[in-house]
């Protein structure tokens, strides 16, 4: 490939890319997508997906261009539709368009798009480009791949440490380890995440909202909050996740019957394992529904289970330059290992620090 050329294609995914992340917070359950419409080296359109129902990229980017679209090249972080949803084929648009060239960094995942939308526009004499950043585009969309490849969210848990690993005193109370900073850094996750789960036993004793509050006027659709409850006889009735202000699902055992209907609480029975929930029936449930990024944020007790049972895709850890002590709560609760073969190794992806604090992203040492 002319090295000029391959430049200016990487430039212009770039751009699709970053159109790509302003719909971070809105577009769930879609991915989040950007496009761009070039000649040369100029760029005649550009949009990106802003909300699930809404136009798609393409749309945005071929409305900007106008008749500008004709012979140019299309750069999309994802394969163009080719299927009639809630909005026509984006591969429809692209040939009306009379685009040439389509780039674009990821094959869709969704069945009826897979190759198909490729195939559409080889089919109109488009030529057709697949792989450029596609380690980014499929960064983006995380939460998307794995609902639809793996039938479950991509899990997040969430976790905020003292430097001794302790994660709240032994009373339980944990307001505030990290500063503010960190818990700022934290709301702009929780805006990314389809829902927020947590577990009866942290939602008693922390009497957390699970609510997004950003800092700035970025619009963002509120994350459905989970808690789980395997009796229904933890959560009292001043509890925050039960004020109705926010879509709210309450999962229980399947052998306890759920109260009377309440506004905006949803209950859902789900078969226990060992008097638990059982978790990777729960994901799946939850990936039927929709829900691409979950956000867990809960103690020890979930937090450990969900990670021994390999179920945590990535940890988004907040370290704070304090102690605790060594009657404080710990990090996680683990199985109790008999050799060091039998460690879990982390991989870091990604460090910052956020005030005083330190944020880390980690995923299984073997993850992609």
């Amino acid at each position: 490939m002319n090295a000029a050329l391959d430049a200016l294609d990487r430039q212009h995914m770039a751009l699709a890319l970053r159109l790509a992340e302003r719909g971070l917070y809105t577009t769930q359950p879609n991915p989040r997508v950007g496009c761009v419409i070039a000649q040369g080296a100029d760029v005649v359109g550009s949009g990106w997906h802003r909300r699930a129902g809404g136009l798609h990229a393409e749309v945005f980017a071929l409305r900007e261009a106008a008749g500008r679209a004709r012979g140019a090249t299309a750069y999309v972080t994802l394969e163009p539709c080719a299927h009639h949803g809630r909005t026509p084929p984006c591969a429809d648009a692209l040939i009306a368009a009379g685009v040439v060239r389509v780039v674009a960094a990821i094959e869709d995942p969704f069945p009826q798009v897979s190759g198909e939308g490729f195939a559409r526009l080889r089919a109109a004499g488009i030529a057709v480009e697949t792989g450029l950043l596609r380690d980014a585009a499929f960064e983006i969309n995380r939460g998307f791949f794995s609902r639809i490849q793996r039938g479950r969210p991509w899990l997040r848990l969430k976790l905020a440490q003292s430097l001794d690993g302790r994660t709240a005193l032994h009373n339980g109370v944990s307001q505030w380890i990290t500063g503010a900073a960190a818990r700022a850094d934290v709301q702009r996750w929780r805006a990314r995440s389809s829902a927020i789960l947590t577990a009866a036993g942290t939602a008693c004793a922390d009497n957390p909202r699970l609510s997004v509050r950003l800092d700035d006027a970025a619009d963002f659709a509120p994350p459905l909050r989970i808690v789980l409850d395997a009796r229904l006889d933890a959560l009292a009735p001043g509890c925050h996740l039960l004020d109705g202000t926010l879509p709210t699902l309450v999962v229980h055992g399947d052998t306890v019957p759920p109260p009377p209907a309440q506004a905006g609480i949803e209950y859902l029975a789900q078969p226990l394992q060992q008097g638990r929930i059982d978790l990777p029936p729960l994901l799946q449930e939850l990936g039927r529904r929709g829900i691409a990024e979950l956000q867990v944020e809960a103690g020890p007790g979930l937090g450990g289970a969900l990670f021994a049972a390999g179920l945590v895709d990535e940890l988004l850890l907040y370290i704070a330059p304090l102690l605790l002590g060594d009657a404080a709560l710990p990090l996680l609760q683990l199985p109790t290992l008999s050799d060091m073969a039998g460690r879990w190794p982390l991989r870091v992806v990604e460090q910052r620090q956020l005030g005083d604090d330190w944020r880390l992203l980690l995923r299984q040492a073997s993850a992609v």
